[in-house]
């Protein structure tokens, strides 16, 4: 081998020269002192290395070396791939690619040629194709003269689209931009996808549409329908994700799959090499819950879904008909209010109705609903349209002693307002919120904060804030909120209730009483935008469902030294004849610090109806005012309840922080309202259990808790877990006959607990992974986990 110039003899430059040796390649490189001295200049723009081909006994002549200028971009590809082989070159592999294009005749064309003869691009991840085809992206940007057009460009693309089919999604971006696909024929561009999908390649199909911003030329079920089998949603909102009416039309195709009669496997099978996936998958229950995250997504009116919703309605119907019957914790008035909301003028609804008021109910029941309905008589079971015919008068006459009953025994049995009527004031405009402005905002105030929206029953959005209730000693202010906003609105005052309100909880001089202060403060925010981000502003805010929680981890006898609570027995009968059910959430803290529970029944009112009725009014002031009270009793004397005696300095004026959602709080350190940590005089409180073993500890999992109940079995937990369709309730059949501790998330987490032993039912974060689950059970119950318990119940 001989070299010429002065760059002088290298162990690099050896190797390098033997490996192109033994590749077969006779090359002549331009600079190549440059790339192989990091970066120095050549010393001669013609310096050459002359290498002998295997089976040669002399070198190539030197008028038959290569240079790259005009030359066979296949010798730039040869070298390119030594050095791709070799990470420490990365960066003369750069500085070589540019080279190698500027010397080439036609970039372009070369960059083709480099990967119709190589297929290391096809895989998946980051090619050499595809770094050369960056860099030429990157380099035409400096260079943009060599940029192609009219029947040469043509030709190009022709070539493009040759290997298309095998590209991965990484190489699309950069050969789209460079040889400008967006500008080629449309109907080319479509066949070329159209023959990727018969192909049965229907997430490249997509993928290369959505690049091209084909989607308004195709039909949206065909290019969606097997993605959807194919569990491709994410690409499938990317799809439609840039066009509103592609996003209504794939919209109003799932709704139709929810249709009774809908075979979702005759769809499946229209499309090819689908076969090993399970169309099952796509039933009612998922494209319903599809369907809804796309309503919230794309802001499309619920209304273009009529199937979903009605089906929607129709669980909420049962949910209302349980609440009322069953669990009894509804009023007639609040029932009735709701159910007419919910069916509307929808004769389907309308006809479920009367099929569940049968069931619950009699048939002058379903009688009165079917003439409240204006049902004609033709569409009514026949022992209902004969009823509609007796209707009697009487029924309303007993209605109306029973309520007056039902209020006396309220008034023995439940929290009552110890201020007059009149010192409760609804405020409906600004004028009249000049009072309490200048009342709350008084520096050294305690107010009382709660909040009333009209219940979602799982429809779309966050609820908006109907009432806003604020009360301090011996008076409360109701705001109805959409009356003042839309009045401010008109006015061009539009922030001047949120300013308000902002000064409230961000003045530190004025105490501010709550309880689960978080989810209102979120719901506050969705009413009105100007107040999200508050509840990082607020200072001296006080939530008493930390207390609440800090009261459940201490001495489980109430009665001890403090206040005999007036707990009523199960025996005990309330509207209908019907058992009370067990107090929770606020009403239950009240219940424990001044002796009678809340009276709930109010609290799942339609709010945003106007005129609110009398209840509604005094229901929201309570609600308000029983804070205060509640806070000043604890305040006075934390000792009797089982509270640390530090309790009312932690207490006071001091910013609140919020405790998470359903998460447990830890026995040893409980968080005070004042964000604190606070240790209970108890011994009970401030001991942890015995630790036992996982092989000691049995758990019933609730079936939204399985990826838990797994994690758990795996460390030795003896676990059993609950299968999707069964009702909650049978984790505390199971966990009463084989001792089981309950482990649930949520709403469950109050009606099971009260069917176990205390400490029995315990409530995680679902919104936390199954690690994290796991660990706090452990931690909770104080299992300690050996190498030999993990996978000790896992059979191999």
């Amino acid at each position: 081998m001989s070299q010429e110039g002065n760059s002088g003899d290298r162990p690099a430059d050896a190797v390098m020269a033997f490996e192109l040796h033994s590749a077969g390649v006779a090359v002549v490189l331009r600079g190549w002192g440059c790339w192989l001295r990091n970066g120095a200049a050549p010393h001669h723009p013609c310096s050459q290395i002359a290498c002998t081909p295997p089976g040669c006994n002399s070198p190539v002549q030197k008028d038959t070396l290569l240079t790259w200028k005009g030359q066979d971009p296949l010798l730039l590809l040869k070298t390119l791939q030594l050095l791709w082989t070799k990470k420490e070159m990365k960066k003369q592999l750069k500085e070589e690619i540019r080279r190698g294009f500027a010397g080439l005749e036609d970039p372009l064309a070369g960059l083709l040629d480099m990967l119709e003869s190589n297929g290391d691009w096809k895989g998946k991840g980051h090619s050499l194709g595809y770094y050369i085809s960056s860099e030429l992206q990157l380099w035409m940007k400096e260079h943009p003269a060599v940029q192609q057009s009219g029947m040469k460009l043509k030709k190009l693309q022709a070539r493009v689209f040759r290997i298309l089919d095998q590209c991965p999604a990484n190489l699309l971006d950069p050969l789209i931009s460079i040889y400008q696909l967006h500008t080629a024929d449309r109907n080319y561009l479509l066949g070329h996808v159209s023959h990727l999908y018969h192909r049965g390649d229907y997430k490249e199909a997509a993928i290369l549409s959505i690049k091209l911003k084909l989607q308004p030329d195709q039909d949206v079920e065909k290019m969606c329908a097997p993605l959807l089998f194919q569990d491709k949603i994410n690409l499938v909102e990317d799809y439609v994700a840039e066009y509103p009416e592609l996003q209504c039309r794939l919209l109003e195709i799932l709704d139709t799959w929810c249709e009774p009669d809908f075979n979702i496997r005759d769809m499946a099978r229209q499309y090819q090499g689908l076969s090993r996936y399970k169309p099952d998958k796509l039933n009612r229950k998922m494209l319903s819950k599809l369907i809804f995250r796309l309503l919230d997504r794309f802001n499309v009116d619920p209304a273009l879904c009529p199937n979903v919703i009605n089906q929607r309605h129709l669980r909420t119907l049962n949910y209302l008909f349980y609440k009322r019957f069953v669990e009894k914790t509804m009023t007639q008035e609040n029932w009735a209010d709701h159910i007419q909301s919910t069916v509307g003028e929808n004769r389907w609804l309308q006809g479920h109705l009367i099929q569940l008021l049968l069931r619950y109910c009699d048939l002058n029941t379903a009688a009165r609903w079917a003439q409240r309905c204006s049902l004609p008589e033709e569409v009514l079971p026949s022992e209902v349209a004969d009823e509609l015919q007796k209707l009697e008068i009487q029924e309303r006459v007993e209605e109306a002693t029973k309520e007056e009953n039902y209020k006396e025994v309220k008034k023995k049995d439940y929290y009552q307002l110890p201020i007059p009527r009149a010192n409760i004031r609804l405020l409906q405009n600004w004028e009249e919120m000049m009072q309490c402005y200048e009342k709350v905002l008084k520096p050294g105030q305690i107010v009382g904060i709660d909040m009333e929206w009209r219940p979602s029953f799982g429809m779309v959005g966050k609820p908006r804030v109907s009432l806003l209730q604020l009360a301090v000693r011996d008076e409360v202010f109701l705001l109805d909120l959409p009356r003042l906003l839309e009045q401010a609105e008109v006015k061009g005052e539009k922030e001047k209730l949120p300013h308000f309100i902002q000064r409230l909880y961000s003045d530190a001089t004025i105490t501010k009483l709550g309880y689960g202060m978080s989810g209102d403060l979120s719901s506050l925010a969705a009413t009105c935008s100007t107040l999200k981000g508050m509840d990082k502003q607020s200072q001296s805010v006080v939530d008493l469902l930390t207390i609440d929680k800090l009261l459940q981890k201490s001495s489980t006898d109430w009665k001890k030294g403090g206040l005999k609570v007036d707990v009523l027995s199960p025996e005990q009968s309330c509207e209908d004849g019907g058992l009370r059910q067990p107090e929770k959430g606020l009403s239950l803290l009240v219940q424990h610090v001044l002796g009678k529970p809340l009276d709930k029944t109010e609290q799942m009112s339609n709010w945003e109806k106007r005129p609110l009725r009398e209840e509604q009014i005094l229901y929201a002031a309570s609600d308000a005012y029983c804070l205060l009270e509640v806070y000043e009793k604890l305040c006075k004397d934390p000792e009797s309840f089982g509270l640390s005696s530090d309790l009312t300095e932690s207490l006071v004026g001091k910013p609140s922080v919020k405790p998470r959602a359903k998460k447990q709080l830890n026995k040893q350190e409980v968080p005070s309202p004042s964000g604190q940590q606070c240790k209970g005089s108890d011994k009970e409180t401030s001991c942890p259990p015995a630790p036992i073993s996982p092989k000691e500890f049995s758990v019933v999992c609730d079936n939204m808790l399985q990826g838990l109940g797994r994690y758990l079995r795996c460390l030795g937990v003896d676990v059993r877990m609950l299968e999707n369709e069964d009702d909650h309730r049978k984790a505390a059949e199971i966990a009463r006959q084989e001792g089981r501790v309950i482990l649930t998330s949520g709403l469950p987490y109050q009606t099971l607990r009260s069917h176990v032993g205390e400490g029995r039912c315990f409530s995680v974060n679902c919104s936390e992974k199954a690690k994290e689950q796991a660990l706090q059970v452990l931690k909770h119950f104080n299992v300690h986990v050996t190498l030999a318990d993990i996978f000790s119940r896992c059979q191999f």
